[in-house]
């Protein structure tokens, strides 16, 4: 991941690492200095690499005159001090061991930059490319939204009824709308909602993430905002006995419930793959891979076998990819991010389990339907 951006000499000078250790430091576009991993992670890193200028004016005829003389030297060292939870990156940058410059970095900046992305080289009549900017210009034309909409009505009022299919794009758009706040509120510019007949929703935005932070908080905000609706929905069935209520509620949490399932690329893969990534240590994994054993054993305590059949497949999904974690150029969450994510996950789940299991008890067994889905 990028750690740091600076200025020196007129040119970019750009620093690059991983939780492993290794860091790479590029001037202008080009590799100047790398270090590899290191079991030291808090020391002081020193990148040293030199530049030569061709002298100018005056001095440049004296070279001419003189061809012994050789272009000017120029010694750039760059100083850093990086520890990665909480994160924080001191650095100083020294010119023929002269300071320049000097700072630090920390999560709410790495939050902001702009990552630096390699331009990838199309041909001009690339076919691929062509699809690309035909599809970009469909997906940012405001018309396909109302089209994916109307198609998603109609073939969830062909499924069920135009009453029921309302209630479900009432609660995917609500859903999809809490992706949108949390993706505002870090600042990111944002697309809008777009609802796909027979897969949901999708919410989009202009600009690549760079926390886990982020990933975690704009993945859970979604079954979040579900979460709310369904206990809007409760509470108006209590004060008015609709049954309507009771049954928007109890859907609502079993659709929520199934986007929180720890596969990607649903919101509970993303959140759970942010948290175990974060854990720089065997023993994370380890307490990972318990935390996922006692979710397996509860479900199927309280007989929700299908439940605990998903989370035990997206657990070990998760845990394959483990060791590829140190690739990421997403920040890692810190010990109280870890922990807050994963309160907040678990909450969450328990809330709308809770939902489901209260309306099942009722005795009507099309409130009962989505406990049965869990218990098949």
């Amino acid at each position: 991941m990028e750690l740091l951006k600076i200025e020196c000499l007129g040119k970019q000078l750009r620093l690059e690492g991983s939780m492993a250790g290794w860091q790479q430091l590029f001037w202008d576009g080009q590799l100047v200095s790398q270090q590899v991993a290191s079991a030291d992670l808090g020391a002081v890193r020193v990148h040293q690499f030199e530049l030569q200028f061709e002298q100018q004016g005056a001095a440049s005829e004296e070279a001419a005159a003189n061809p012994q003389l050789q272009p000017m030297q120029i010694q750039v060292r760059l100083e850093t001090e990086l520890n990665w939870q909480p994160f924080l990156l001191r650095y100083r940058l020294l010119i023929n061991d002269e300071p320049q410059l000097d700072g630090e970095r920390q999560s709410k900046d790495i939050e902001q930059q702009s990552p630096e992305i390699a331009p990838v080289n199309t041909s001009k009549m690339s076919l691929v490319g062509l699809a690309s900017l035909g599809f970009k210009l469909l997906k940012s034309a405001k018309v396909i939204k109302v089209v994916l909409a109307g198609a998603s009505m109609a073939a969830y009022s062909w499924l069920f009824s135009v009453q029921f299919a309302l209630a479900l794009l009432a609660c995917l758009v609500f859903h999809e709308y809490g992706h949108i706040r949390a993706m505002k509120y870090f600042g990111m510019k944002t697309k809008g909602i777009y609802l796909i007949p027979f897969l949901g929703g999708l919410a989009l935005s202009d600009e690549k993430i760079n926390t886990r932070w982020q990933d975690v908080v704009i993945s859970i905000m979604g079954p979040t905002f579900g979460l709310l609706l369904s206990l809007v929905c409760l509470i108006a069935y209590w004060v008015t006995g609709n049954i309507f209520f009771a049954g928007l509620a109890t859907f609502n949490a079993l659709l929520n419930l199934f986007n929180l399932l720890p596969i990607l690329p649903l919101d509970g893969g993303h959140i759970l793959k942010s948290i175990s990534f974060s854990m720089n240590s065997v023993a994370g994994l380890v307490a990972c891979v318990i935390g996922a054993a006692v979710g397996v054993y509860v479900s199927y305590s309280f007989g929700l076998a299908l439940l605990g059949f998903l989370l035990l497949i997206g657990s070990l999904e998760i845990v394959f990819e483990w060791r590829g974690r140190h690739q990421s150029h997403l920040l890692p969450l810190d010990r109280y991010g870890q922990a807050f994510s994963t309160v907040w996950y678990l909450l969450t789940v328990g809330s709308l389990v809770a939902i489901i299991w209260y309306f099942a008890s009722s005795g009507d067994d099309m409130l009962a339907l989505p406990l049965k889905i869990l218990q098949s």
